[in-house]
This record gives C-alpha cells, structure tokens and sequence, in this order.
C-alpha cells in the first residue's frame, strides 16, 4: 500500500500538499474521520481530484479513521477493512510517506496531550503474544460465529487419527454427574473401544423395542452395558443420541460433534451476574444505572431456564434447572426490592435473584446506591462474598457463568478463575464508545467516570472469557467505515498510565452473534384481540391523551393527529431531548403529529444521576422555547412491563410510530418490542437497529446527528400515509415479521445452551482455558486494576 501511495502522492503532488496544508489549518490536534472526509470533498470541488477509482489516496482518505496533526507531519490510523489497520505519517511540506507501528502512532496521541512523556516509555498492553499459536478467523465475514470456526478447525485438529482425541471425548463423557448421580458413561465402559462395543450392544438391545419405551424400563439393561442415564428419555431419543455418537467415532465432522455435544445433560446450574444498579422485578425501570439490561436479564433468564428443562427432560433426567442471578444488596432501596437477599423470579420454577451487598474495607455494609462509574473498589471483596454465598446455595459450583456489563463480567472473570467453570460475557454496552477521546482524555474524565478503573477491567474480562455474546455484528466489529465497540479495545492508549497496543482481536473465536428477543407474553401484535389488556385502555387513554398530569408536563390539544411515541431513559446517550428538539424545529412535522416522551421524571430533585438532571433541565427549556406545551407529552412514570407492552399496541391503534433516537444503541430491546406490537419503527442507524430494521421495508433508520433529516424521514412517512393508507400496514407487519423471525427468546435460548455445551467441551479437551493469558491477565490485574480501584476507595 505505502508504496502505491508514495507513487500515487507523486502524481498528484499539489492536491496532496493543498489537503495536507487543509488538514493542518483545522487547527486541531486529533481530527475524525468526517471532517477528513469534509475537507477532502471541498478540495475535490475546488481543484483537480485524483481519480477516484484509481488513487490510493483517495482510497486512504475514504478508509481513514483519524488524523494526528503534528507538524509538519500528519498521521494516519487507516482501517482498510474490518478489524485490519495501518498506520502512517506524510509530511506536509516533503510529501514524504513513512509507517508507523501502532505503538508509534499512539505515542504520537499521547505527546499532544501530554507533552512530557516525550522520553518516558510507557507500560504497554499486549495480548497478542499470547494468542499466536491459537486458531483465529481471517475473513470479515466469519466474525461473531466463533462456535462454527472452531467445530470446523478444531475437530480436525483432534480427531486426527492418533487416538488422542477419542481418548479425551470418552473422558469428557465420563466427567458427567448431578447430584451424586453418574450420567452417560459408568465404570464398565473403561475405554473409547469398550465404549464402541457398549454402543453396538445397546443399539442392537434396543431395535426390537418400541421407540415410545421409556428410559426407565429399559435403564437396567443399558447400565449393564455402561450407558447410565443422560442419553434420552425414551428409547427414539437413546438410539439417535447412540447413532450421533457412532457416527462421530466413526467419522467426526464438525456438524455431527455440534449435534451430539447440544445432547449432553452437562448445564444443570447457571450462575449470572449484573452487581450494578436497582436490579429488581419492579419499580426499578428508570432509576439510575437500571434499564434495558435489567429486562433483557430477567426474559433471558425465563427462556433459558425453559430450555434447560425441556433439554435434560429430552435426555431421561428429571432434574431441576438451577439459575442464580446474583447482584448488589442496596438496604436503601427506595421503595423497591432490593434490600431483599432473596426474590423468587416469577415465570420461573426454580430461579432467583440473590442479592449481596457491597462492603467497604472494614467489612461495613455500603448502605446507598453507588453509580456503576463509582462501584470499582468494592467488587473483589464482592466476589469473595458472592463465592461463599453461591456455593452454599447450590451446594457446589455452577456450571456456567454469565457476566453482564463490565462490573458483571469482571466478577465473572475472578469466579471462573476460582471455581474452574466455564465463563461467558455480555457487554451490553461498552462506555468506551460512548465518550468521544475517553480513553485518551481519560484524567479529565477521571473524578466523574473512572474509565481508567473501567477499561482496565473490561480488557482483563474480555480476555478471560471462554466466550462473548454479543447482540449484533456491529456490536464486534462495526460497519465498513465506522469501528465496532469491541474493536475500538484493539489498540488505545490512557496517557501516563499503559498503552494497549493489542487489546482485543475481533477475530478470535470467542465472539458469536445470539440476539435477544421480546417477551412473546408481554409484547404481541395490536391485531391479536383476544390477547389484549382492554381493561388497561381507559387508563391509557387518561396518560396519553388526558388533562394535566401530575408526573407529567403537556397537554395534546389535537388527540385526533397519529402520536409518535418513545420511551428509553433520560440520558445523554438515549438522546431523548435531540428527537424533542428535531421535532419541535420542524414545523410540518408539528403540524402532522403528536410527540409522547416517557422518560425519567420531570421534577430534577427527584433525581440523584447528574447528567438525568441535566437532560431535565434541558427538556424544560425546549418547552419552554419552542412552546410545546399543548403538541408534546413527557411522562415522568414508571410503565411495568404488561402496561408498557398495552401501550405499544394502543400507540400502534392510532396509527402511530417509534423513535429510537439514541446516539448509539449496542442493541435495541425497546425497538423490537415495538415492532413486534405493530409499530412502524424508526431507530438509530448506530448500533443494533441497523441490523434489526430492513430500511424501507421493516422500518426506517435515522441518523441522530442529522436530526433535520430525521424529522424529514417521519414527515415524508406522515405525508405518504395520508395519501396511501395501506403504507402503514406494510410497514407495520413487515416490522412483525422481521422480529418473529429473528428475534425471539426461544431462539436465543437455544443457542446460548449449545455455545456453552460446546465451549465447555473444547475448554476440557484442548488449551481453550489459555494458562499463560490467564496469568499475563491476573498479573495485569493485581498490579493495574487493584491500585486504580484502590484509590476511589473513601
């Protein structure tokens, strides 16, 4: 590349020093890739371009992430394609070109904003060293379906006719026990060739009988043979489990391995972890740090433990499934559950929330919430307490782990270490994203958001996973020209404190895409009558469309005009006041539809969240500017879930629409859960909705940072279906099949046993647990993490 470039800045020389000189003129020190882009396209109209389907540099600017103006050099971070970078650097006066290793082209970062580092040599984060004999993916496409990649390069690897790999299967079947109980394998069958002959013996006993023969009446002959219970729960089920087995001794593949490992009763308690926040079954949505992540656990939950009943009932076990979801004791709990050590999770047999509180150095209970940015000192002395409690409820450890969030996942990462368990991570949300230059600006950050705290951890937790679940592609990976919030852990630097040059590889397998769905109990479509909750609708009818309301600001003078609705809570990232002021600078608009906002409270002193309080205050002033006061309704209320889900659908029989107007949503519940209720959906275009909504056809995208625009797309909406009212229609049902599908919890559910059967059986058989990262990774913690949360501790 750098010498096609050199050839191509050559023949273009004076375009090339016009746009250096451009770039230089910006007067910034760090410039993004839309103003690169920007002042690339004024020179275009300005001057002779180099040819666009020819130049390199052209290529280079269109692939450019950012610039480091330091002259007279400036230099570039290029990402070619997803998950590739280069760096390099031109000087403005030379039209030199000359690379730059990424830990060159940091260092240039820190210099601007901390010149004295000119000589230090920083500490410097690097995984990679760890990984090189570990199998990777090559190819874009191939990122978030780890599973796949390694069935397919590992089963080769081990099944390569040495033996070796049979060996390690026959005891991976012989590891099976619950509660005292041998499963699948007993002390007759003592290796893979007696295990052979126990197949053929048990298929032969078992071909005259009926396939509807329950296990029991025939579990004394199979034991005899070495086959305990586990294979099936009639005689249909064992043989084709004893067929899936044969076939794989005989002729292992990839597919029939992921097939059997789905059989094999190995998952019978979960363990999952959300510290952070109100985490309750009511009265919590809203309040600080407590939102979709709270819902998305709660349904994840009831689907999974639904298909671990159903997965052990399919093999012969009458077991019941086991999920802890473990999170913070708060004993000021205002109003709401969570000073509760235990809650019963309803829709659940056997699945509970067990709350542990936090505790300061001197074993003190920590009485009041804690904001998620705050919480770091107190999550090891956490994890010792939740360690204890854990195991006396189940008498042992789980067998499986799952963290949320980056506090979750890194109180997942030390259980796993400790208890030997198969550990699995969900971001959610990365905060990294979230705040343009956080890392690099990190000590201006620091009194409010401690990202030196929160990196720090979500590096040693994503590369301590077994494997990561992640709700879209882009949640890894990003698009062709904007990075993934996984990737953007590739390579950062925190200036005086450590470098992270190879942080995370967005092709390692342990990423798989499983996207979450809607509670198909809550949230249906508007045209299922007979499931509605009619009785709810006077009530609704009172909130959206009533007289002054007490949590409320607005009164809709024209209840007759379709209502665009949304609801998320009152934080700068969900960008509830942009879609309010989009919408109230844009007269046709006004003139076409209603605004109903639910979102935090309307009085700022019932609020303790600092930027909740400005975003109060900034939707106050919008009302108060732009006169909304009888086209705008803004519900301070907290919906539950059945009410929430009614609304929806009585939005949707008045023929209006969702916004989503976040500017970045690592998923989208809320936006599911409106399509599948009927909604004709419009939702940010960074983030998972793009993958959700097909533009156009399922619904529509919209750029927060283009609010006119955006105003414009629900006008021409508007407009569309007054003149064609069946446009409504299909877009609504369009949105109704897009997420039944592909987002549902039952799918999820299926998938999430299968990952962690077949993780769990490759981390058992190979190096899959990686040693050495682990002990880089503890050794990172106690000398990087430990101090850095040490320190907020009062």
């Amino acid at each position: 590349m750098l010498e096609i470039l050199r050839e191509n800045i050559t023949q273009h020389r004076e375009f090339t020093y016009l746009l250096l000189r451009r770039y230089q003129n910006l007067g910034r020190a760090f410039v993004l890739r839309s103003d690169l882009q920007d002042a690339f396209r004024e020179l275009e109209a300005e001057h002779d371009a180099p040819p666009p389907d020819t130049s390199t540099l052209t290529q280079m600017v269109e692939d450019v992430q950012e610039a480091v103006i330091t002259p007279p050099w400036v230099a570039f971070s290029v990402r070619p394609r997803v998950g590739r970078w280069v760096y390099l650097r031109i000087h403005a006066d030379e039209l030199a070109v000359e690379p730059l290793s990424v830990s060159e082209f940091l260092g240039s970062k820190e210099r601007m904003v901390a010149p004295h580092l000119e000589e230090d040599r920083p500490l410097e984060f690097d995984i990679g060293a760890f990984q090189r004999n570990f199998p990777n993916m090559r190819e874009a496409r191939s990122i978030g379906q780890g599973v796949e990649f390694l069935n397919r390069k590992l089963s080769s690897q081990l099944f390569d006719g040495q033996g070796q790999g049979f060996d390690k299967l026959f005891q991976f079947l012989r590891e099976h026990r619950c509660n005292g109980q041998q499963l699948m394998i007993n002390d007759r069958v003592r290796d893979v060739d007696g295990l052979r002959r126990a197949i053929r013996a048990a298929e032969k006993a078992l071909a005259r009988k009926d396939r509807q023969t329950p296990w029991a009446e025939v579990a004394h002959a199979l034991q005899d043979l070495g086959l305990e219970a586990g294979w099936g729960k009639d005689v249909g089920r064992v043989i084709e489990s004893l067929q899936l087995l044969s076939e794989l001794l005989e002729a292992p593949s990839p597919k029939t391995l992921e097939h059997f490992l789905a059989r094999i009763p190995m998952i019978f308690s979960m363990l999952i972890l959300s510290p952070h926040g109100f985490f309750g079954q009511s009265n919590v949505l809203g309040l600080p740090d407590t939102g979709g992540q709270v819902v998305y656990i709660l349904d994840q939950v009831r689907a999974l433990e639904r298909e671990m009943h159903d997965r052990l009932a399919e093999q012969g076990l009458d077991i019941q499934p086991r999920i802890l979801v473990v999170t913070r004791l708060i004993p000021e709990a205002r109003g709401t559950t969570c000073d509760q050590p235990e809650e019963m999770i309803s829709g659940t047999q056997n699945a509970k929330i067990l709350r542990v509180p936090f505790r300061g150095r001197d074993g003190e209970v920590v009485p009041q919430w804690t904001s998620r940015f705050e919480i770091w000192p107190y999550l090891e002395r956490f994890t010792n307490d939740v360690e204890t409690r854990v195991r006396a409820e189940l008498g042992g450890r789980p067998d499986l782990i799952v963290g949320n969030y980056s506090d979750g996942n890194l109180v997942a990462t030390l259980l796993s270490a400790r208890m030997h368990v198969t550990q699995c991570n969900i971001a959610h949300a990365l905060e990294k994203t979230k705040y343009l230059y956080s890392d690099l600006y990190w000590k201006e950050n620091e009194e409010h958001y401690h990202f030196s705290c929160q990196f720090t951890a979500d590096l040693i937790a994503m590369n301590a996973a077994d494997f990561i679940i992640t709700s879209t592609y882009q949640e890894i990976a990003g698009t062709d020209h904007a990075i993934g919030q996984y990737e953007s852990y590739g390579s950062f630097t925190m200036p005086d404190m450590y470098r992270v040059v190879n942080g995370i590889d967005v092709f390692d397998p342990r990423f798989n895409i499983v996207s979450p769905g809607a509670d198909s109990e809550v949230y249906f479509s508007h045209q299922k009558g007979e499931r509605r909750m009619k009785g709810l609708h006077e009530e609704l009818h009172e909130m959206v469309f009533g007289g002054p309301h007490p949590e409320g600001r607005g009164v809709l003078a024209e209840p007759d005009k379709p209502v665009i609705f949304t609801m998320a809570r009152l934080d700068r990232i969900k960008n509830i006041t942009g879609l309010v002021s989009w919408y109230a600078a844009n007269p046709e608009l006004r003139k076409r539809a209603n605004l109903v906002v639910v979102a935090g409270y309307t009085d700022a002193s019932r609020s303790s969240d600092r930027e909740e309080q400005e975003q109060i205050a900034h939707m106050h002033h919008l009302f108060d500017e732009y006169g909304l006061e009888d086209q705008v309704r803004w519900l301070g209320v907290r919906l539950d879930k059945v009410l929430c889900g009614e609304l929806y659908r009585y939005i949707a029989d008045h023929r209006g629409v969702f916004v989503q107007p976040a500017l970045f949503e690592a998923f989208g519940l809320t936006v599911i859960e409106a399509m599948v209720s009927g909604l004709p959906t419009f939702a940010t275009l960074y983030g998972g909705p793009l993958e959700i909504i097909e533009h156009g056809h399922s619904g529509y995208h919209i750029d927060p940072n283009h609010g006119d625009e955006a105003a414009e797309i629900l006008v021409e909406f508007f407009t569309r279906c007054e003149s064609d009212p069946g446009h409504w229609n299909r877009i609504s049902q369009a949105g109704m099949d897009r997420v039944e599908a592909r987002y549902t919890w039952k799918l999820y559910a299926e998938r999430m046993m299968t990952l962690s059967r077949i993780y769990g059986f490759w981390k058992y058989v190979t190096n899959l647990e990686r040693a050495e990262t682990r002990r880089y990774l503890e050794m990172f913690y106690a000398l990087q993490y430990r101090p850095l949360a040490a320190r907020l501790e009062h």
